[in-house]
């Protein structure tokens, strides 16, 4: 398919080289065009300047940016060069209100908007091998679904827009409590005296694994989170999950806790250490 890919950040630059893989003809753009041309010159393809350039005439355009307002700013411009019945996939976290504002847009304009946020993290996206989450229009959501195949290891539409994101947002509020739940299990097993390695190879095979536990317990042990998802990213998530449980009324106690946390991270010059860094703020 004709396709466009705007955002080639950790998670972007791998996603849009699959489908360049797969065989779709891509156009990517990217605020950094040094960005874009390393793209084009590792993967084919063509740079554009700018987002109505790179969109025009494509049958999707893919986006992973920062956050709401950036996904505002992408659609605004993409959407007028966007081919008639074109979609457009959303893969940034957002709010679900987003989500709908844009799918809106794009149904007054002829087109149609799917948001599709990732699980995974970087290494997910390099390997090809990302969970995603949909919400949209469901004949719009089978257009894309065989680009979306690129990169996917699991593909799943949720609902209509907006499901997607307030997905995303369950999976967030997930991770979080089991990172704290590791963190908390790591910290006492150092304060126990226990060597860490026995305690992971004897826990971990049971009722207590998880992926975090099993990606990110070493890592933890030695004081090592200069990778992964960033702790900024994850209180901008949190923040998101909150803010919805306050219009729906759900009670994220735990989740409001471990943001709270991740704060205390920040503060202590994390912002940008993996989110299993909330081990760090026990041993400080």
């Amino acid at each position: 398919m004709k396709t466009a890919f705007i955002g080639l950040g950790v998670m972007g630059f791998p996603m849009a080289g699959h489908l360049k893989a797969a065989g779709h003809d891509v156009t990517v753009f990217n605020r950094s065009p040094g960005k874009a041309a390393r793209w084009v010159e590792r993967h084919g393809g063509v740079a554009k300047p700018t987002i109505a350039e790179a969109a025009a005439g494509a049958e999707l355009v893919m986006l992973c940016v920062g956050n709401d307002d950036d996904v505002r700013d992408v659609v605004a411009q993409a959407l007028p060069a966007l081919a008639a019945g074109g979609v457009i996939v959303d893969h940034t976290t957002t709010s679900a209100t987003v989500a709908r504002e844009m799918d809106a847009a794009a149904q007054a304009a002829g087109r149609a908007f799917v948001d599709a946020p990732v699980s995974g993290g970087q290494a997910g996206a390099e390997a090809g091998q990302l969970t995603i989450m949909a919400g949209g229009d469901e004949a719009a959501y089978a257009r894309a679904e065989p680009a979306l195949n690129a990169y996917a290891k699991a593909l799943r539409r949720m609902g209509p827009s907006g499901a997607g994101q307030l997905t995303k947002m369950c999976n967030q509020i997930a991770i979080a409590g089991v990172v704290q739940g590791v963190a908390e299990a790591l910290h006492f097993a150092k304060r126990a005296g226990l060597p860490t390695d026995d305690v992971l190879a004897a826990i971990s095979k049971g009722s207590a694994q998880s992926w975090q536990m099993e990606n990110r317990w070493k890592t933890m042990a030695e004081g090592r989170f200069d990778f992964g998802f960033a702790v900024d990213w994850m209180r901008k998530d949190l923040g998101i999950a909150l803010a919805e449980a306050g219009v729906n009324g759900a009670r994220l106690e735990a989740t409001a806790l471990i943001d709270g946390f991740y704060a205390q991270v920040q503060a202590m010059g994390g912002n940008r250490w993996d989110t299993s860094s909330l081990v760090a703020r026990l041993e400080n």
